[in-house]
């Protein structure tokens, strides 16, 4: 059994996107229920794990242990911007080898993009929180998970064992919801 816990976050648009074109998550995706959501979850975390470009921007941020994925070095190195971070690249090493290197050895892995970073954990994640904000359409924009659009993202979810349990309005007058996927 694995010493970790995995969970993923992520809010959609209508069409599963996460970003604009530009990948740049737009104000039209941004939630006050949902940043509330999503940083009660990286609170409880005792690792976030993201790629260079996902962040959350918040003010617990700097005191946050991450993982940062990175093809600019071999396997694992000290970020020189952030001593809370970790390099990986997963080309040169194990995820558990960089979370021995950041000095975490269990405990909940808080997984938030983008969509190859999902993708890599698709198959060990315990819970996945879906955000969704059917209302927002993005038609053009960054999908949450490779093979988005051609199939929804709760179908990819569903593929990877993962079932909708749970759901939380997370801001009624604009239809956000979260879904908690769970493993079956």
């Amino acid at each position: 059994m694995s010493p970790f816990r995995y969970n993923g976050y992520v809010i959609v648009s209508a069409e599963g996107m996460l970003a604009d074109s530009t990948g740049v998550m737009p104000d039209a995706l941004k939630f006050r229920g949902d940043l509330t959501f999503f940083t009660a979850g990286l609170d409880r975390a005792d690792l976030i794990v993201h790629g260079r470009h996902s962040f959350e921007d918040q003010p617990n941020s700097p005191r946050r242990k991450r993982i940062v994925l990175s093809h600019g070095i071999d396997t694992i190195a000290p970020d020189p911007d952030n001593a809370q971070a970790t390099l990986w690249n997963p080309a040169g090493a194990t995820f558990e080898e960089a979370c021995a290197y950041a000095g975490i050895h269990a405990g909940t892995v808080a997984v938030i993009g983008g969509p190859a970073i999902y993708a890599m954990f698709m198959d060990r994640y315990d819970v996945f929180w879906l955000s969704q904000a059917p209302r927002v359409d993005l038609p053009d924009g960054r999908p949450c998970f490779p093979g988005v659009p051609a199939q929804s993202p709760q179908a990819i979810l569903a593929s990877h064992g993962l079932a909708a349990s749970e759901v939380q309005i997370l801001d009624a007058e604009h239809d956000v919801t979260v879904t908690a996927w769970r493993r079956t």
